[in-house]
């Protein structure tokens, strides 16, 4: 066989996914899990788990749900807590996922995992405490974005910590 047909300059694709259509190179931040779910075609429609507590993603309790909607293009970051698990779940449109590992203790210190998941790719995203993180919404219409997080926000001292999106200290643009 022949080489001749190639062009100059043309090279040859390395490897940027699985066979699950997950990016090869990507080694999950120390404490994030994904959970995958599949759409459950129905007579009438689908239907889409969104929770079980026997997932072993789903560790720990759920003590409040609730969602976010996000106008086309519009990003939400960035976000961490000290103590609360976020679980997201992305039930309609398109959203990059990005998370961010700044614990100092952690093997993973530095990572990025960046995840797009949405109405037809869904997918239960554990997020434990102290890992940053935003979404944004990549789809042409609304994207809503469901968590279920372990400990409900206290309005008199809230579990929540914020960086601007264009962050010096987080190593990612959107």
């Amino acid at each position: 066989m022949t080489d001749e047909w190639r062009i100059a300059g043309a090279a040859k694709d390395l490897q940027t996914i699985t066979a699950r259509w997950t990016p090869s190179a990507m080694r999950l931040i120390e404490g994030v899990a994904i959970r995958e779910v599949l759409n459950v075609p129905k007579s009438n429609g689908y239907l889409t788990e969104i929770f079980r507590r026997d997932w072993p993603e789903a560790h720990g309790e759920v003590d409040q749900i609730f969602q976010v909607v996000l106008e086309p293009g519009a990003i939400s970051a960035w976000h961490a807590h000290s103590e609360t698990i976020d679980r997201l779940f992305v039930c309609h449109g398109l959203m990059r996922i990005v998370l961010y590992d700044a614990r100092p203790d952690s093997p993973t210190r530095g990572a990025i995992n960046e995840l797009r998941f949405g109405t037809i790719r869904p997918a239960l995203i554990h997020v434990p405490p102290r890992v940053w993180h935003g979404v944004q919404n990549v789809s042409q219409g609304p994207a809503i974005l469901i968590n279920a997080v372990d400990r409900a926000y206290d309005y008199e001292d809230p579990d929540h910590w914020r960086a601007p999106v264009d962050s010096p200290a987080i190593p990612f643009n959107f």
